[in-house]
């Protein structure tokens, strides 16, 4: 039996140090090997081994130890991957994951010990230090991963900025139809939006042509939402949703603009425009970080343009 829970941690290792070479290389599959691995670790190889080691010892004193050791692990390694991955939430269970072994494990692992005569106050010093490397290698994953995403929106976002700056130059037309208006509309409330997601982060949008890296809270989730329902505004962009709705409606009951309207739906992530508002609103502004609800602000408003410059 313990000879195959040694083969079962030495493959999941090895699965993830593949995903990690793969991940670091950025070739195919990198994330599934990560979630094949790190799922096999945590949910099959540490509750054998943990299991195996309990009927081993004194069942009455370490079961205590036995779970916590195991929900500890579960919440670092899941944390980690959801990092990695770039799922939804991953900020919180980092900032979870980090405190997690010295509050919860330290102390019972302390507790059921020091009731032991015989323990070896190097197995303290190593148990220290294992919690030491992973609470710094979790907050070095966080921020070179926040870092990495973070740089790359600040790039787009001012190719987008620089676009928009391009097409306000060009000569407006004489007269403007029912369409670009609300295409007008759309953009005021872009801004509008815009300017109460800055404020937040006590910034001007001048501010955040010039100087974006002064966002306080650049990688975490749902600032944008709460910006909008401090500002009064109905929760999550359902305004916003409305106009981009009424803008695409307007297009294809324009002849000659069937093709931007299918463009405007795609860019605007309007997956399904009648039943799928929630979604769109909560995807946008609640489950995305800050920097890329900005980026996606900044974007949109870009597109609107072009599409008003095609008509």
């Amino acid at each position: 039996m313990k000879q195959k829970i040694y083969i079962l941690g030495l493959a999941s290792a090895l699965i993830i140090f593949s995903g990690v070479l793969f991940k670091v290389n950025h070739w195919p599959g990198a994330g599934i090997m990560l979630t094949v691995g790190f799922v096999t670790l945590v949910l099959v190889f540490l509750p054998l081994a943990l299991i195996d080691h309990y009927r081993g010892g004194e069942p009455e004193r370490n079961l205590l130890l036995h779970i916590v050791t195991y929900i500890t692990c579960l919440v670092v390694f899941g944390a980690m991957l959801f990092k990695i991955q770039h799922w939804p939430l991953a900020g919180i269970f980092i900032l979870i994951a980090l405190p997690f072994p010295f509050v919860v494990f330290l102390p019972v692992f302390l507790t059921v010990t020091s009731k032991n005569k015989n323990f070896n106050i190097y197995n303290l010093v190593f148990v220290l230090m294992l919690l030491a490397i992973v609470s710094v290698f979790s907050a070095l994953l966080s921020l070179n991963v926040a870092k990495d995403r973070i740089r790359d929106s600040y790039t787009l976002s001012g190719h987008y900025i620089n676009l928009a700056g391009v097409i306000d130059k060009l000569p407006a037309p004489e007269s403007s139809k029912p369409v670009e208006i609300l295409i007008d509309k759309a953009i005021g409330t872009i801004d509008q939006y815009r300017n109460l997601i800055l404020k937040s982060e006590g910034m001007t949008a001048g501010e955040w042509v010039k100087t974006p890296d002064n966002l306080k809270r650049p990688d975490s989730p749902a600032v944008a939402a709460l910006a909008l329902e401090a500002g009064g505004d109905v929760p999550y962009g359902a305004k916003l949703e409305k106009e981009l709705k009424d803008v695409i409606s307007a297009l294809e009951k324009t002849t000659g603009c069937e093709a931007l309207a299918k463009a405007t739906f795609s860019f605007a992530g309007l997956s399904n425009t009648e039943t799928n508002e929630n979604n769109w609103s909560a995807g946008t502004f609640r489950d995305s970080n800050l920097t890329w609800v900005l980026i996606y602000l900044d974007g949109l408003e870009t597109n609107l343009l072009l599409v008003k410059t095609s008509i």
